[in-house]
């Protein structure tokens, strides 16, 4: 009998999970009888990656995604590794021993820094640290102090849009979802009243979804404000409004905003576009921000006016993208994020292929696009996958116990698809017991310990 052809994926959010469930049906594959074995590893003792961290919890749609990647997971030759730190507990050799072929997901996880003067000032904060924090990431201070009154969000993206709505939201709102009360608690202090959201485009060429932008004006007590002189429409606009039934939708919300009467709520929600953030003010902390006005130039690009103003804030929130960490033994594109590849295919220093090493996700491509679209990039690191099988390298220990044995060796305290089925069912029990669906875990070495069955 053929052995089957081990895999080993680094990361097991979407990126990671479509990459192994595109593995199991590809046709190629079936067509020549061969078997799959499938290893999902991952540094958290949870799966889910971006969609169980990076999703707003507000976001209960968005967050179904678990049950579609739950069936993956629960797939015969699929097993999932948690806590499993890879470049600390294990090497690419290690991984090379144990696998035909590896393919790197590890997803974009540290803010792109914003080069503008005051952005280290205390009350200036990368989105990223923000929302790992009201997701409750187990790797991230369980405290947050939100401060101010008034507070900037820089950014046109989803992820802009998420951070603002959380900042104008009342606390108690959120308690319908599985926030920790670390996040509740903190959230609950906050005297937050106003909230600007600026993009340095227009109006044409925000990077949220309509849902996104729509979900801004679902909030009880929340004001969303647009102001028409940030309506400035040129020919590459007035285009991509008639290309992009998105944009089209995103641009009319934005309209309708913008004409209709106060409402007099008591939290206000400002979105401001035509503004480049120049530089955060302050001497000790964050007190204030500056902007550039800007105008379009016609095809698509902005240009600045030299007309400044300054914006009373107490705090900052940069949301203005994601950056990959760099993977151990591999290079890395500093300046994107990304591994370098060529169609998943991992790049060495010559531009050549890394025999059997694949990426997938945004660690592959950086962070653009939503989650689903993270399958088209999986098919396309899978086809070339299975394209290069015959020139692998065959493992020199490819039975599966051989890697949970090293694992064993190494002490490493590891979590099984069977132990994240328990703590998920114990987070459940947690939520029935506070009239919830769901709460969530904190303290990694509680998840771990639940996932592991082992005493308190």
């Amino acid at each position: 009998m053929t052995r089957p052809l081990r895999v080993g994926i680094v990361g097991s959010g979407p990126a990671g999970i479509y990459a192994a469930d595109l593995l199991t049906k590809d046709d190629t594959l079936t067509a020549s009888g061969t078997p799959l074995s499938i290893d999902i590893l991952d540094k958290l003792p949870s799966p889910y990656g971006l969609v169980r961290y990076g999703v707003a919890p507000d976001h209960p749609r968005i967050k179904q995604i678990q049950g579609a990647l739950h069936k993956i997971l629960d797939k015969p030759g699929i097993r999932f590794l948690g806590n499993v730190n890879y470049g600390v507990d294990l090497k690419l050799e290690d991984l090379r021993r144990h696998y035909d072929a590896i393919v790197f997901a590890t997803g974009s996880d540290r803010d792109r820094p914003l080069d503008i003067p005051g952005a280290d000032l205390p009350g200036s904060h990368g989105a990223a640290d923000f929302v790992f924090w009201y997701d409750s990431h187990p790797d991230v201070r369980d405290t947050w102090k939100v401060d101010g009154s008034s507070v900037a969000v820089i950014g046109a993206g989803n992820v802009a849009v998420d951070v603002a709505r959380i900042l104008a939201k009342d606390a108690d709102d959120l308690l319908a979802t599985d926030i920790t009360d670390n996040v509740h608690q903190g959230l609950r202090t906050k005297q937050v009243t106003d909230v600007h959201v600026f993009a340095r485009r227009g109006i044409a060429q925000g990077k949220f979804t309509p849902m996104e932008l729509r979900e801004l004006d679902k909030q009880p007590g929340v004001e969303v404000i647009v102001y028409p002189e940030d309506f400035e429409l040129d020919e590459a606009a007035l285009a991509a409004i008639e290309e992009s039934n998105q944009v089209k939708t995103n641009v009319k919300v934005l309209q309708n905003w913008a004409i209709r009467d106060p409402r007099g709520e008591p939290r206000r929600l400002h979105l401001h576009f035509l503004h480049r953030p120049v530089e955060i003010l302050g001497d000790e902390r964050v007190s204030g921000l500056r902007t550039e006005r800007m105008e379009l130039t016609g095809d698509g690009n902005v240009r600045g006016t030299g007309e400044f103003v300054d914006h009373e804030v107490q705090a900052v929130y940069r949301a203005i993208g994601y950056l990959g960490s760099p993977v151990a033994d591999l290079p890395f594109d500093e300046e994107r994020g990304v591994i370098p590849n060529d169609g998943g295919r991992v790049l060495d220093l010559d531009d050549r292929p890394v025999p059997g090493v694949y990426a997938t996700g945004w660690i592959k491509r950086g962070p653009v696009g939503l989650i689903g679209h993270t399958k088209g990039d999986a098919l396309e690191t899978v086809g070339n996958l299975v394209a290069d099988r015959a020139s692998f390298t065959p493992a020199p220990e490819p039975d599966p116990e051989a890697f949970t044995r090293l694992l064993d060796e190494r002490r490493v305290p590891f979590t099984t698809w069977e132990g994240w089925q328990r703590l998920e069912a114990h987070e459940e029990s947690l939520g029935e017991s506070r009239g919830r669906k769901r709460v969530k875990v904190l303290d990694r070495e509680e998840m771990t310990r639940i996932c592991r069955d082992e005493p308190a």
